[in-house]
């Protein structure tokens, strides 16, 4: 599904209302899918609406009327004074016959749920005054807080907190997802997040043209790699993992069985000879060959069937790994890079940004962490709250000239061309030494059969997701490419597969 900005949404709002849908009935239609949830949220007991002076107010107040025409007992704290209302905020707070309470935290009580309609996705200053205290009174009170759009105190585009904001265990949002519902901090005051359908037709995307979607299925299947009955292995492409040396092989060998696991038909390790041994010992159907140098590896990709690269993983950090890292490139093969390679550079990233501008359409994937992520892109890894994540690996993408992808539990993954996915299935416990080694290598694997990188990168990062779902508590990293066939057979069944 598309993730639509602040402007996005209100753009969305207006093309509604120009066709021809009255923006109170947009507002009507909302109220009552916030009535709904909190219905389903407490069956009984009293119910406080928070209110505040704008849209997200008036969705409070036909919220409100929808539940005490149910039968519920409903109060209503307004920010401001009723008569100051203006536009469809003032259309739905006629709506309500009863008193409003005063701006008080001690008018809120004891209710069984709080609504927290106080602020919109909107906003982007930061939270003063009386509004701070009533924000910090509702996270003291202790009823479950129902938050409507996004949790008053969040930036609806960049999911910061602007000075403080409410923790709800439900979120009722419209017509599609914002960037602060997926990415951090805000997606951890969201609680649970539900769209609603209030109205807006899907077709008004097409002149909106977002360019920014959830990572999931739906979004990049037309792209998956699906062996054809008549396939074999060279079909599926042949990914080259670049260990390191005698005291560092692990790292190489978890990329290379993700590699494997993700569908690429043959998988090597380039290895140095003092560590040909530990390596060949410890793979079965992963090859292993010797590499000392950047001509051995120029030579050894002579190859035109080696069809995609990792180097990073365990590589060391220096003029050696700059030196494959070029090879690779000149190459024009498909190329993931990650960790050592990436930190390689961080003395002069633009000779690395350079050298992917020169090869003809570049497939190359850049995988840093938040402590990689500065060493290549000093300039815009600032965590300013009028930055968001989403942004600074916009800007890096178009920078680099790759995709380029943002590790945590909001991974973000962007394309020089503008197109970005926010994940949002990673599990706590994939924070695990390794993970990041066998991401590299499934990324390789789909690249190694065919898929363009940012399709190849966000699939990567959702099936290593769902894989750290399915190990479970207690992962360790040798564990992701063993649950991957799970996450295949999910994948297929989605797209209809017999297997």
């Amino acid at each position: 599904m598309e993730v639509l900005t602040t402007g996005e949404m209100e753009r969305a709002d207006r093309l509604t209302i120009a066709a021809g849908t009255p923006g109170f009935a947009l507002m009507m239609s909302a109220g009552q899918a916030v009535a709904e949830a909190a219905m389903d949220l407490v069956e009984e007991g009293p119910i406080v609406v928070v209110a505040g002076r704008g849209n997200n107010g008036g969705d409070g107040f036909v919220a409100a009327a929808e539940l005490a025409a149910r039968g519920r007992e409903v109060s209503v704290i307004l920010l401001c004074e009723r008569d100051s209302l203006q536009g469809d905020a003032a259309l739905a707070a006629r709506g309500w016959k009863y008193p409003v309470l005063p701006f008080n935290p001690q008018a809120i009580g004891k209710p069984a749920l709080i609504v927290d309609a106080l602020f919109g996705a909107g906003l982007n200053r930061p939270i003063k005054g009386d509004p701070l205290e009533m924000i910090e009174a509702i996270n003291a009170n202790g009823a479950p807080v129902l938050a409507v759009d996004l949790p008053s105190g969040i930036n609806g585009t960049t999911g910061a907190v602007m000075g403080a904001a409410i923790n709800a265990v439900e979120t009722v949002t419209f017509f599609r997802r914002k960037p602060a519902h997926l990415l951090m901090p805000g997606r951890k005051h969201c609680g649970r997040v539900r769209v609603a359908d209030i109205g807006i037709e899907a077709h008004v995307l097409e002149e909106i043209r977002p360019q920014t979607f959830e990572n999931i299925p739906q979004n990049w299947q037309k792209s998956f790699p699906v062996p054809a009955i008549d396939g074999h292995k060279y079909a599926r492409g042949h990914a080259v993992v670049l260990s390191g040396e005698l005291a560092s092989t692990g790292a190489a060998r978890l990329a290379a069985r993700g590699a494997l696991r993700a569908g690429a038909g043959l998988v090597t390790v380039a290895s140095p000879r003092d560590a040909l041994a530990v390596n060949a010992a410890a793979l079965t159907a992963i090859m292993v060959r010797p590499v000392d140098n950047v001509v051995q590896f120029a030579e050894m990709l002579d190859d035109r069937r080696l069809s995609s690269i990792v180097i990073g993983p365990g590589a060391g950090i220096g003029p050696r790994t700059r030196d494959f890292v070029h090879t690779a490139l000149s190459t024009k093969r498909c190329l993931v890079l990650d960790a050592d390679a990436l930190t390689s550079f961080a003395e002069a990233p633009d000779r690395l940004f350079e050298a992917i501008k020169a090869s003809e359409d570049p497939q190359v994937v850049l995988t840093p962490h938040e402590g990689e992520f500065p060493r290549l892109f000093s300039d815009i890894s600032n965590k300013h709250p009028g930055r968001s994540k989403l942004e600074r690996v916009r800007d890096a993408a178009q920078r680099a000239s790759a995709v380029v992808l943002l590790k945590g539990p909001d991974t973000v993954v962007a394309s020089p061309d503008g197109r970005a996915s926010i994940a949002f299935n990673a599990p706590p416990w994939l924070a695990t030494a390794g993970a990041g080694d066998v991401l590299a290598g499934i990324i390789a694997g789909l690249l190694a059969q065919g898929v363009p990188a940012y399709e190849a990168a966000s699939i990567g990062v959702w099936m290593h997701g769902e894989a750290a779902g399915e190990a479970g508590p207690g992962l360790i990293a040798e564990d992701l490419p063993e649950v991957l066939p799970a996450v295949f057979r999910r994948i297929y069944d989605g797209l209809g597969i017999e297997y």
